[in-house]
């Protein structure tokens, strides 16, 4: 465990804003978590847990004591044909995803480049083009304030679209040390969502593996997402709003060019990003926050954004997809205030 005083956050978040924390204390081991929890409420001060800093953003600098998970490890439970696959909340879900190709074990290839880490994984729910963290999910292990150190199945995570009980009645109360994730060696391939199939097809791939399904999407996602290293952003800043088959339907009504995705359970995802796109602010700049040019739902940080000025950016366009559509957008991202 180490502690810091007074720590820029910058290189700590991928949105690059210059925040700094009153004290940051870094957990590299489970059993130091009580200890870590003891330090921050010692100081007297609102303290927060962090990852990989890809799904929050910093409105200002953090009058508290962030604890940055730093837990790492893989290691393997074999039943079958399937693995268990026991993943250390520090360890980078990329970092995961090409062990688990590397090793043959299919299931987490759609969700390829993902910026964060593992230990962030349940909390949100990750999903991309057709799959969620919930469809390989087994179990996690972490600390609970008042309960200490417990388990937590399926069922009790209480997942949802880019939701789970650790976002609802459970957050700041509970910190995940390990996620536990079963993989199969012999692949059932997601190909149906976005533009994975059209892309395998254009390269001629005809019996893909999940080499392939992972490469397509890297391509897919780096062409239309910008690399946090070179412009700060945080990936998709809105949910896609969920609206009954009626609402989505009447909309559709008024505007015919209104994307949306069916769910399994009967409702429609509608496209934030095209909700964005057509109340003219993709591509906007306010100063250094603005929308990237090439995907309206993701806000970026130019060079020398605040954090304050990215918010008022989310805002506005919370505002103006409010007055044209009727339609609530609701922050993906995590905001710290």
């Amino acid at each position: 465990m180490q502690v810091h005083k007074n720590f820029n956050l910058q290189a700590l978040n991928t949105f690059g804003i210059a925040a700094t924390c009153k004290y940051l204390i870094e957990i590299h081991e489970a059993e130091e978590i009580p200890k870590a929890v003891d330090m921050a409420v010692h100081f007297g001060l609102p303290y927060l847990i962090m990852g990989g800093g890809s799904n929050m953003l910093f409105t200002g600098d953090y009058a508290g004591t962030v604890l940055r998970l730093c837990i790492d490890g893989i290691s393997e439970e074999v039943d079958g044909d399937e693995v268990v696959l026991h993943v250390g909340a520090g360890v980078v879900w990329d970092d995961l995803v090409n062990y688990a190709l590397d090793h043959g074990y299919a299931g987490i290839e759609n969700l390829a480049l993902i910026p964060g880490t593992v230990g962030a994984s349940p909390v949100q729910n990750i999903g991309a083009y057709g799959v969620e963290l919930q469809d390989v999910f087994e179990s996690l292990k972490g600390y609970h304030l008042e309960q200490g150190f417990v388990a937590y199945d399926k069922k009790s995570c209480q997942f949802g679209y880019r939701q789970s009980i650790f976002k609802g009645s459970l957050k700041g109360k509970f910190i995940v040390t390990e996620v536990s994730l079963r993989l199969n060696k012999k692949a059932v391939l997601n190909l149906q969502y976005g533009a994975i199939s059209s892309e395998l097809q254009r390269q001629n791939i005809h019996a893909p593996g999940i080499q392939d399904v992972a490469q397509v999407v890297r391509s897919i996602r780096t062409s239309k997402l910008p690399d946090p290293s070179k412009i700060g952003n945080a990936g998709s800043f809105f949910k896609n709003p969920e609206l009954t088959e009626d609402q989505f339907n009447q909309l559709k009504s008024k505007f015919p060019d209104l994307v949306g995705f069916a769910t399994p359970s009967g409702m429609v995802k509608a496209s934030a990003a095209w909700l964005i796109e057509s109340c003219g602010l993709k591509g906007v700049r306010r100063g250094d926050a603005g929308t990237y040019e090439k995907h309206a739902l993701v806000l970026v940080n130019h060079g020398q954004a605040t954090g304050g000025a990215l918010w008022a950016l989310a805002q506005e366009i919370q505002l103006a997809v409010a007055q044209k559509f009727g339609i609530s957008l609701e922050p993906e991202v995590n905001i710290i205030l």
